[in-house]
């Protein structure tokens, strides 16, 4: 996982302790530099663990991230990704995708005092400015949509503003990064998804996605797609990274993308293991 600061993307790793190693000249650059901008991370595993009912307030040894950690690491603007395995198929991802919404509810109101829910920059810009964390939701796997723009729309008004067309596996209308080709990229209904996002100022997301898909989500949009947790396959050659020329290509439309710090993202020593990871969790049942 990675950092970013500004109002662009980014995913990061917080630990529980400061490594002992780290300069301590550096560390206040660091932290003199974070003053001043604005942290984001552009995805965060972590409302899973809301869902079994883990208190964020507190600090916690596992996990992404909880509100004293993000404090601490000086992430202001989390991306908390409502993530959804790709077993879970049509109402069932659906009502999944509900189910992690409304776990993340009561945190919201429990610590509304140190977090809030934002929806557009401007709101970033002002929780930051009020000494809170601006929680900005997503979703990971288009799946979850079920083939309907209904529910896209339905995402939307509950606040969500970002998705991943897809996720370890192809939906019925976007071809994956981790699964065979089936649709060379986007179907037309896959082109509509994407438009319908713009016009809804929801972030298309192209992490996850295969080649083409990027390409073919390129081609259609209108507004800066994000990548939010990829790295560069010139480092580490695994099909969720991007190319060279992917990238440029992404800097040309204005999007930008969040350096994935996790295992084979870049060392490609342990680019088998992710390969397996990602077809364990893929093909993994209930």
């Amino acid at each position: 996982m990675s950092v970013t600061t500004g109002l662009t993307s980014g995913t990061q790793a917080v630990f529980p302790e400061r490594p002992r190693s780290v300069d301590q000249g550096n560390m206040a650059r660091a932290r003199k530099l974070m003053a001043k901008a604005i942290g984001i991370d552009s995805h965060i595993d972590t409302i899973q663990r809301v869902l079994m009912a883990e208190d964020l307030g507190e600090r916690h040894d596992v996990g992404h991230v909880d509100i004293p950690r993000l404090r601490e690491g000086e992430m202001h603007a989390p991306f908390f990704a409502l993530w959804v395995p790709v077993f879970f198929r049509g109402a069932e991802a659906v009502r999944r995708t509900l189910d992690l919404r409304d776990a993340m509810q009561p945190v919201l109101e429990a610590h509304k005092d140190q977090i809030e829910q934002a929806t557009t920059a401007a709101d970033i810009e002002r929780i930051v400015k009020a000494q809170k964390i601006a929680a900005f939701l997503t979703i990971e796997g288009g799946h979850t949509i079920d083939d309907n723009l209904r529910v896209l729309r339905a995402y939307y008004l509950l606040g969500i503003r970002s998705m991943t067309l897809t996720h370890a596996r192809n939906t019925n209308w976007a071809d994956s990064a981790s699964d065979s080709p089936a649709h060379n990229g986007l179907t037309d209904f896959g082109k509509e998804v994407v438009r319908e996002m713009n016009r809804l100022g929801m972030m298309a997301d192209l992490a996850h996605v295969s080649d083409k898909t990027f390409y073919d989500a390129l081609a259609v949009t209108t507004a800066p797609v994000i990548v939010s947790h990829s790295s560069m396959r010139a480092i580490s050659n695994v099909p969720r990274n991007v190319t060279d020329e992917m990238l440029r290509a992404l800097a040309e439309h204005g999007g930008v993308i969040g350096i994935n710090f996790g295992m084979g993202f870049i060392n490609p020593r342990d680019a088998e293991g992710l390969r397996s990871a990602t077809d364990t969790e893929a093909d993994a049942r209930c």
